[in-house]
């Protein structure tokens, strides 16, 4: 047939068409793909997917029924990125997906209440940790007064909110000041930045000050670079790449404003933004380029930080618990970090790790796709809890925040009787016992 005109012309740069014949087509991506495995269509598989990027970067998008095509199954991917783990031709697919989602965003002419709600929620609320940290305060009195409770059990919420409602953690509305920096403790070894992060520090801050309070054990004087702002990881998942790169030049700023031996993130998939992504928003800017790569040489996860000989003090507090680690699709597949958590949990003592099946295998998070595409999201999550009740677990272990605010409510949604805590948690949990112990 014809090729028309292209819709999206961004998709026929040569360098797109160049990662995209990277791939031979040979499917052994599918099996690793989560939307695959609960949806069975091909083109919610990443081979799929990349031939309906092929057919807009030749041209053919015009036909009928492709251009819906397009968006809607790109839409649908988590980019959790276990299809290049998998791949054995290295097909950059978290490369190809970024682009046509950004390329589908420049075209795309959503609704009113859509741009208000972005507007809102990328723009207004996460990049403004104390605008967030109000509303958490807010939906602590929502919990704590009961009301929770009520409006669950009404189901009256709209499907929008219920999504979002769903997955709100336990909130404990206590925060550190950050402008004075947490002093090492017994023999200082060095210096880091902490990146706190926007709903980590507002919705599940005790991670932050277990993150914080485990290098402080181990010599590290910890320091909070004040103007520094979210990661940008959300924005960049929904296309808004423009937004992505303001924000990367003011994290750039704030963390190189002074030497660190490190910036030490948490959270996986924010981890994955700020090492990779941030020298590629900002490749073509001259006075960020060679800034950013530097910046992103310095990011390490807490994981891989403390694994590479950064362990001055072991964990010798008794953690009696069964457990399973859920690994972090950013922090796996992206970072590569996968053997370092395990290492860490395995060296404290009475803590029994029991591996999942499938520990590679996403939880439905991604961002905010469990609240874009809940029905989705609670499919693959179910077959995450399915695989967690089979371990025995009484303590699920994570390292990214959407990850721990999806496996709670996952634990709830499965009915089980467990408890979802970060590494560092765990870490401190251990040295607290240390403490008690002495």
């Amino acid at each position: 047939m014809p090729a028309t005109l292209p819709v999206y012309p961004e998709l026929a740069d040569p360098t797109f068409k160049n990662l995209l014949n990277q791939c031979i087509h040979c499917g052994l991506c599918l099996q690793s793909c989560p939307t695959y495995t609960v949806l069975g269509v091909e083109m919610d598989a990443p081979r799929g997917r990349i031939a309906l990027m092929r057919a807009a970067a030749d041209g053919r998008i015009g036909l009928p029924g492709i251009q819906d095509g397009l968006a809607q199954h790109i839409s649908l991917c988590l980019a959790c990125r276990a299809c290049e783990t998998a791949c054995p031709s290295g097909v950059k697919y978290g490369s190809l997906v970024s682009w046509t989602r950004t390329t589908i965003e420049t075209h795309r002419r959503p609704a009113a209440a859509e741009r208000l709600v972005s507007w809102l929620g990328m723009r207004q609320m996460m990049p403004h940790v104390g605008r967030l940290k109000a509303m958490a305060w807010l939906l602590w009195l929502y919990q704590a007064t009961g009301l929770q409770r009520l409006v669950r059990a009404s189901g009256l919420l709209p499907r929008s909110l219920r999504a979002a409602e769903a997955i709100l953690p336990p909130i404990k509305p206590r925060w550190r000041d950050h402008r004075k920096p947490a002093p090492a403790i017994g023999e200082r070894w060095g210096k880091v930045a902490f990146f706190y992060g926007c709903i980590q520090e507002a919705f599940l801050a005790q991670v932050n000050e277990a993150t914080i309070r485990v290098l402080q054990r181990n010599g590290y004087e910890v320091h909070f670079p004040q103007a520094q702002t979210c990661c940008g990881a959300a924005q960049l998942h929904v296309g808004d790449q423009a937004l992505g790169r303001e924000l990367a030049r003011k994290n750039v700023d704030a963390f190189l404003a002074d030497d660190y031996d490190a910036i030490i993130v948490n959270a996986g998939g924010c981890g994955a933004t700020l090492k990779e992504e941030y020298p590629h928003l900002l490749h073509g800017d001259p006075a960020y380029a060679e800034r950013a790569k530097r910046f992103s040489s310095l990011v390490k996860d807490i994981s891989e930080f403390l694994a590479a000989g950064k362990l001055h003090v072991q964990p010798a507090g008794e953690v009696r618990a069964v457990a399973t680690y859920s690994d972090s699709c950013h922090l796996r597949h992206a970072q590569k970090v996968v053997a370092q958590p395990r290492t860490l949990l395995k060296s404290i003592p009475g803590l029994q790790l029991v591996e999942l099946i499938a520990p590679d295998r996403c939880c439905g998070s991604a961002g905010v796709y469990n609240i874009v595409h809940p029905e989705t999201a609670n499919d693959i999550l179910d077959l995450k809890m399915a695989d967690i009740a089979a371990t025995g677990a009484e303590l699920i272990v994570c390292s990214n925040t959407g990850c721990q605010m999806q496996l709670i409510a996952g634990v709830r949604r499965a009915g089980l009787k467990a408890s979802v805590m970060h590494v560092a948690e765990v870490l401190d949990a251990s040295y607290e016992k240390m403490g008690r112990e002495a």
